[in-house]
């Protein structure tokens, strides 16, 4: 780690933002403490005001992306599991039979997330971090460390649930046999109090997001996973502390099922209806929606968070980005979790955001421009979390979150515009120079902060001692799976209203195919 608290980052080329578009040029930029102090013309501020001189002539300078919504917690489950949907995927990532982990385990786990966030251009993380049937502040204390110690910016919510998880589907008990729905329901988990009390307690000792770099936020798991009265419990206390909201949402048609029999509206609708809804509340993946639920979301001042990359590999579908745009709703972008999904490679979430909706519409007017998608992906995620003064952009008096890519780089030769080419093309590849809250956390390609070779190798041999573990919890799971996946072709087979954006392509290329007024 350094000392150096003053880094001038000299000659570069700047992409900054100006109203919808982005533009670059070169400068210097000097970074004081956590802070971008000052952006001038190319050899206007001199060299001694600095501790530390970077030669940004090679270099493309751009804000650092914010990871809006990730999970941490299924990372040794990383190349078991292909072709599930996400509610059967739940039995594997939520299983009967849970997979005790050490705090180092959880430690490393954590750790290579954070690692390749840093070295896929996302300087923020937001980690939805389960803690499944365990509630042991030393797991959740070692996870924080590891944000702490690789220099990442974080916030750590906890998908908090306070019913069974089998109890969040519909059908259940139709579809479970009873001794296993009885089973499921008396599984171990942490209690309303214990998840909210964490939250408040984690708050009182500085860990919050505006005023900390590794902070914890309000994160109950979804409507359907939890009680209303634990909703408005978690709504209140993000309001007593002043703390960011998220929750998954109308991810799936089948959740669209699943809200009717639950409550007989929308997942928005019901939010709206417990006054969960406000601004710096963000609904994650919001994939399957109606006109309704987009009016109720703008009217709300809530935040979308669109996951294209998790939504595509699930299956789950589109969400209609370009109707939520213009609605005036704030997308973030993330890329949901870390074993299932394949990574966190957040270029990756960018590249796929903006070309899935090319595929779903043949109207090219309304395809999104990379420049809505990086956007998204840094301002957008600052609003979300009530940090658009200090994050997302890079401004004077803005935290010092920055990637430097290769001007060398083949992704970037030849230069002609350089968000495009970072969308479409960037997948990692060309990043040399990462600073967080003004921090050199990589330097030509490799972390300072902390051993990455060392690291990485103990992550292997923590997921060779849980090897046997990881096989047994999921053999273990097949009855869950296989009654899920009863309840998921039954929903399947219900209906929904035909005001909903379709968010799966077959037929989208029909004529007149659109959503009724």
């Amino acid at each position: 780690m350094t000392s150096v608290r003053k880094t001038l980052i000299a000659n570069a080329l700047l992409v900054r933002s100006s109203g919808k578009v982005y533009r670059w040029a070169r400068g210097d930029l000097l970074i004081d403490g956590d802070r971008i102090a000052a952006i001038e013309a190319p050899g206007t501020i001199p060299p001694d005001r600095a501790d530390a001189i970077v030669d940004g002539a090679r270099r493309l300078v751009m804000p650092g992306l914010i990871n809006g919504h990730m999970h941490s917690w299924d990372h040794y489950l990383k190349g078991c599991l292909e072709n599930l949907t996400t509610e059967v995927a739940m039995s594997l990532i939520r299983p009967r039979k849970a997979v005790a982990l050490t705090p180092r385990q959880m430690y490393l786990r954590t750790v290579v997330g954070a690692l390749e966030s840093l070295r896929t251009g996302a300087t923020t993380i937001v980690d939805d971090l389960s803690l499944g049937q365990l509630f042991s502040r030393e797991h959740i204390d070692a996870a924080f460390q590891a944000y702490e110690d690789t220099g990442t910016r974080a916030f750590v919510g906890f998908s908090m649930i306070d019913r069974a998880v089998v109890d969040s589907y519909p059908f259940g008990e139709a579809e479970f046999p009873p001794a296993l729905l009885s089973e499921l329901r008396g599984l171990k988990r942490p209690t309303a109090d214990q998840l909210l009390g964490l939250v408040r307690d984690l708050a009182a000792k500085g860990k919050h997001p505006k005023s900390a770099r590794v902070a914890t936020l309000v994160s109950p798991s979804a409507p359907h996973r939890c009680t209303d009265g634990f909703l408005v419990a978690s709504r209140k206390l993000a309001d007593e502390l002043d703390l960011p909201v998220m929750t998954h949402c109308q991810e799936t048609r089948m959740q669209l099922i699943t809200a009717e029999e639950f409550y007989g509206r929308s997942l928005v609708a019901h939010l709206d209806h417990l006054g969960f809804l406000k601004e710096n509340t963000s609904l994650i993946h919001a994939t399957w929606l109606s006109k309704r639920d987009i009016e109720i979301i703008a009217k709300s001042g809530a935040s979308v968070q669109y996951n294209p990359w998790s939504n595509a590999i699930m299956g789950s579908g589109v969400a209609p980005l370009r109707a939520l745009l213009d609605a005036g709703i704030n997308v973030s972008m993330g890329s949901d979790g870390c074993g299932l999904l394949y990574g966190v490679n957040m270029l990756n979430t960018l590249g796929t955001g903006a070309v899935i909706p090319k595929i779903a519409s043949p109207d090219s007017d309304n395809w999104p421009t990379a420049e809505d998608i990086y956007r998204a992906g840094c301002e957008g995620g600052a609003q979300a979390f009530g940090l658009a003064d200090r994050l997302g952009k890079i401004e004077p008096g803005f935290k010092a979150d920055l990637v430097c890519y290769d001007l060398d780089a083949t992704t970037l030769t030849p230069l002609n515009h350089p968000v495009r080419q970072i969308v479409y093309g960037e997948r990692g590849a060309a990043i040399r120079d990462v600073f967080v809250d003004g921090r050199h956390v990589v330097r030509d390609g490799r972390n300072t902060m902390v051993n990455e070779t060392a690291l990485l190798r103990e992550m292997q041999a923590a997921h060779a001692e849980l090897g046997d573990t990881l096989v047994s919890s999921q053999e273990d799971a097949a009855p869950f799976h296989d009654a899920l996946m009863r309840v998921y072709l039954r929903a399947l087979s219900c209906p929904i209203a035909s005001d909903h954006y379709a968010a799966l392509m077959t037929g989208n290329n029909i004529a007149g195919q659109t959503p009724n007024a």
